[in-house]
């Protein structure tokens, strides 16, 4: 079998204001809450991934300090640029947007990102040949 990739695991400083944030912005769900030990682990998918693929979030990290110009981020593909807009819209207002919209040549496509609170960095695109409508930028080239 080729190794398929499951899951990324996060270490992060405070559990709770992450899952809010991935809830709301990703619309992730809790797929799993367990205690081991004194730490606590949370599981988070998409609805319909939860076989698929997972974040792994557990307590005691630290915050990251990425400054902007550092790209290394979790992507999210969306449904038009109007859905980047609008999740940059919000990102703008609850002070956690790191790239405004930009447009930049296939296959990056249309995108803006967001800073969790633990200082990751969360893209939401729209026109990369990956994630759903992939098919459609593939046809189009």
């Amino acid at each position: 079998m080729t190794p398929r990739i499951t899951h990324v695991a996060l270490h992060v400083s405070n559990l709770d204001a992450c899952i809010e944030f991935y809830r709301s912005f990703c619309r992730m769900t809790v797929v799993h809450n367990r205690v081991a030990g004194p730490q606590r682990i949370v599981w988070m998918a998409e609805p319909g991934r939860e076989r698929d693929f997972i974040f792994v979030m557990m307590e005691g990290g630290s915050d990251l300090n990425l400054p902007d110009n550092d790209y290394r981020h979790f992507g999210f593909a969306m449904a038009s640029r109007e859905a980047v807009d609008s999740i940059a819209e919000v990102a703008g207002e609850e002070g956690c947007l790191v790239w405004p919209p930009r447009q930049e040549a296939y296959p990056v496509g249309y995108y803006c990102g967001l800073r969790d609170p633990n200082g990751n960095y969360v893209e939401f695109s729209y026109g990369q040949p990956l994630g759903p409508g992939a098919a459609d930028f593939d046809a189009a080239r």
